[in-house]
């Protein structure tokens, strides 16, 4: 388990940096061109463990797949929405895009799968995801806790047997569900409804993947807690440009409002159809200016990283809490992040681990069971605790920026999605 140091900048941090491809649109990608009927190119591909697990899965049933980690491109031959193996082991590890998006896509097929994963992918939500599967025709033998990966699964389509076309599910622990659902619709004959049960009926991943899905050629017809997607749609092979992924280029953007610098990420732009692009916005509300470069997105900071502190829902982009926490304890006033409950069930009980990191470091925090109240204070030299989630240890790096002695713990859980996020931090620091 390795430790990662930060070094402390007294200067305003100013640089242009380049980060990897969405993990999001990445695996989406994935999907979608081993279910489209052709050979299909992906440029701009992260490379991390959730995305090569996602691979070596696809791999594993049998797609021919030509990788190149170099140029960062991926070539899939899709099958039309057969699996070229109807029996085979995959490990999804702790990816819960792989987890979720190929339960779905193995569940509507006429083949008999095991799906393996990690100790952390096991304790995460997927009850909901196998009910509704259940419900089209699925069959699964649950190999050690019921609800949890992982499995055995018998597709809906075993045997000749046509899987039901209509489902009803609740996305309230994960929207992931339903993006796996309307993803693997094109695998079924006669289309399929998808009725939400939960109050929440849509979010930024899944407007994603409805963005996605039309440009991959495959339609979907949104309305209210209904989601359709016709009979007789399908992936066309093409070639597809991966935007940057939003996520990790709201670290660096932070690092900007922290030291009163100023942040180009390459080639993110207004454009990006990432929800995250939302938390560039929170950064307008505590003094940051804005501006769109032709290399991307700039962010300056306040003169000397003075700013305020915001009341704000993160429902919607609620992977950039860590950061808006790791802001927090530097703000002129209180910061208080709303609606964010669901992040319990994440890598990490993340709303538990943000308070517990911060309180060592001896920063006042309220925890509430869906938000959490940050109050300004002197950050105190300590290391810390990463959950083995890679945005902890990504975020809470920030806090280094300004406050001395901040050791990371277990940095390496960053190879998640950004593996080597931290020797680009050091290239930008030095």
């Amino acid at each position: 388990m390795s430790q990662y140091k930060v070094k402390t900048v007294k200067h305003p941090l100013n640089c242009t940096v380049e980060v990897p491809g969405s993990k999001s649109i990445t695996n989406r990608a994935l999907l979608m061109a081993a279910l489209s009927d052709g050979e299909c190119t992906l440029n701009g591909v992260l490379f991390s463990d959730d995305s090569r697990h996602f691979l070596t899965s696809l791999i594993a049933l049998g797609y021919i797949i030509q990788v190149n980690e170099v140029e960062k491109y991926v070539v899939i031959r899709g099958a039309g929405g057969e699996l070229p193996k109807k029996e085979a082991v995959i490990n999804v590890g702790s990816a819960g895009t792989a987890a979720r998006f190929l339960t779905a896509m193995l569940a509507l097929s006429d083949g008999e799968y095991t799906i393996q994963a990690s100790e952390q992918m096991k304790k995460r939500p997927m009850l909901p995801l196998f009910e509704a599967l259940t419900s089209m025709g699925a069959e699964f033998t649950f190999l050690e806790k019921e609800g949890h990966l992982p499995v055995k699964v018998k597709g809906a389509a075993f045997g000749g047997k046509t899987p039901v076309c209509e489902v009803d599910i609740d996305i309230s622990k994960s929207t992931q569900f339903l993006s796996a659902l309307m993803m693997v619709a094109p695998m079924l004959k006669n289309g399929l409804k998808i009725h939400i049960t939960s109050q929440k009926t849509e979010g930024a991943y899944i407007r994603i993947t409805s963005k996605m899905m039309h440009q991959f050629g495959c339609n979907v017809v949104h309305e209210g807690s209904l989601y359709e997607i016709a009979a007789g749609e399908s992936y066309m092979a093409d070639t597809y440009q991966i935007e940057p992924d939003v996520s990790a280029a709201c670290y660096f953007y932070a690092a900007a409002a922290l030291t009163g610098g100023h942040v180009i990420v390459k080639n993110v732009h207004s454009t990006s159809m990432q929800g995250d692009m939302k938390f560039i916005n929170v950064l307008r509300q505590m003094g940051c200016a804005v501006t769109e470069e032709r290399e991307g997105i700039c962010v300056t900071g306040p003169k000397d990283g003075c700013y305020n502190g915001v009341d704000i829902d993160m429902n919607d982009f609620s992977d950039q809490t860590m950061t808006l926490a790791a802001l927090a304890p530097f703000a002129k006033t209180q910061t208080y992040i709303r609606n964010i409950g669901h992040i319990r069930l994440q890598e990490s009980d993340r709303i538990h681990a943000i308070v517990t990191e911060l309180t060592k470091l001896g920063i006042d925090v309220k925890e509430e069971e869906s938000a959490i109240l940050i109050s300004p204070g002197e950050v105190k030299p300590g290391i810390v605790s990463t959950y083995d989630d890679h945005r902890m240890a990504m975020a809470f790096a920030l806090i280094g920026l300004r406050a001395e002695g901040i050791v990371i713990d277990d940095c390496e859980c960053c190879r998640k999605t950004f593996e080597d996020y931290f020797e680009v931090l050091d290239r930008i620091l030095k």
